[in-house]
């Protein structure tokens, strides 16, 4: 490792990912870094969302923020940014659009297009250097309280929105390409999956603990499909990063929200957990994966709407549905918070989470 950083004092989540049994299970939250804190808004105030993403001092500040509000509930840290960088990277323009989400003005519609994004040389170092110097600091400030991780979208996920422009209801144009021209597809998604095996090493080198990718868009796939089109190059990401960084490996989960079909390939793809959305009840999960990986999850994050006593009902559930939580299970939604939320009802949910999983 390129950096020196002080001693993790709570290593619970990485002896998870590890296998080993442990007093309680980890437990963190896919977008526990943003929009339902007050304190993100103080921070972020009018700056466009990626203004702030390529802040070091601003990325570390949110990322920290619900370690800070949260003291001693959450397990890890997930570095405040996006999975469109890697577009970005690849020399398309993203934009963050207030109440729409992203957008690209110039999406990939042609043939032409193909071959601009496929010839252009992406640099990683270079053009996400603001990224690893994120990481890099957020560390540093951390100073071994909790792990921190990296993350890269996958790449059937990146693909979609590159060709869509932004989210989809239909997903026409990813779908018509994927028919049309598979030859083109395998090409693009062959592009982004060497572009995001890069970013996942130098996040590595910056300082990320462990890594996660989410293939938001597996759902939207056929079992067929997802077996052509995603599944080859998630397993690609996981042992190519593995193989460069070596010694220096770190954890890696996959997350693959809607791809229900996929449960047991994903489980025998080479990651050290597999991320459930809400969709799975988690002992049909457990039957499937036969102890073989980490499982993470899998909360509607809905649940947080409730009163307490539906938000207990439902932890309960959770955790003793994937056999208490004392061995290859770490404590998450099944998907991302809302902005929304009542920050207190998270630090219930939190404090119920440590309450079951230590009994």
């Amino acid at each position: 490792m390129s950096q020196e950083f002080a001693q993790l004092k709570n290593d619970l989540l990485l002896r998870t990912l590890k296998g080993e049994t442990v007093e309680r299970p980890p437990c963190w939250i896919m977008r526990q870094a943003g929009r339902y804190l007050p304190e993100y808004h103080t921070v972020k105030q009018n700056k466009n969302f990626f203004e702030v993403c390529r802040s070091a001092e601003l990325a570390s500040e949110i990322t920290i923020q619900p370690i800070r509000r949260y003291k001693g509930l959450i397990d890890a840290a997930i570095i405040f940014s996006d999975i469109l960088v890697i577009p970005q990277a690849m020399g398309m323009d993203v934009q963050m659009v207030d109440g729409v989400g992203p957008s690209f003005p110039h999406p990939l519609r042609t043939v032409e297009d193909y071959k601009t994004v496929l010839d252009y040389k992406v640099n990683i170092e270079q053009s996400l250097d603001w990224a690893f110097k994120s990481i890099t600091l957020t560390r540093q400030k951390l100073d071994g309280e909790v792990p921190l991780f990296g993350f890269v979208g996958g790449p059937y996920t990146l693909l979609t929105y590159m060709v869509e422009g932004g989210g989809s209801r239909l997903f026409r144009f990813i779908k018509q390409l994927i028919n049309e021209h598979p030859d083109w597809a395998h090409q693009l998604l062959q592009k982004i999956t060497d572009t995001a095996v890069d970013f996942c090493v130098e996040q590595v080198k910056a300082g990320a603990q462990a890594l996660q990718v989410f293939e938001s868009w597996g759902g939207e796939l056929s079992s067929q499909d997802f077996q052509e089109f995603s599944l080859p190059y998630l397993i690609q990401i996981n042992s190519k990063v593995k193989a460069k960084l070596g010694k220096d490996k770190v954890p890696m989960i996959v997350f693959a929200k809607g791809s229900w079909y996929a449960l047991d390939k994903l489980c025998d793809s080479g990651y050290d957990a597999v991320s459930l959305d809400w969709s799975w009840d988690p002992k049909e999960a457990c039957k499937i994966n036969n102890n073989r990986v980490t499982l993470q999850g899998n909360l509607d994050p809905g649940a947080i709407y409730g009163n307490e006593e539906v938000i207990t009902k439902k932890v309960k559930y959770m955790i003793e549905a994937f056999g208490g939580g004392k061995s290859k299970y770490i404590v998450n939604f099944g998907h991302g918070t809302h902005p929304f939320m009542d920050p207190e009802k998270i630090k219930f949910f939190l404090q119920e989470c440590h309450r079951f999983g230590s009994a």
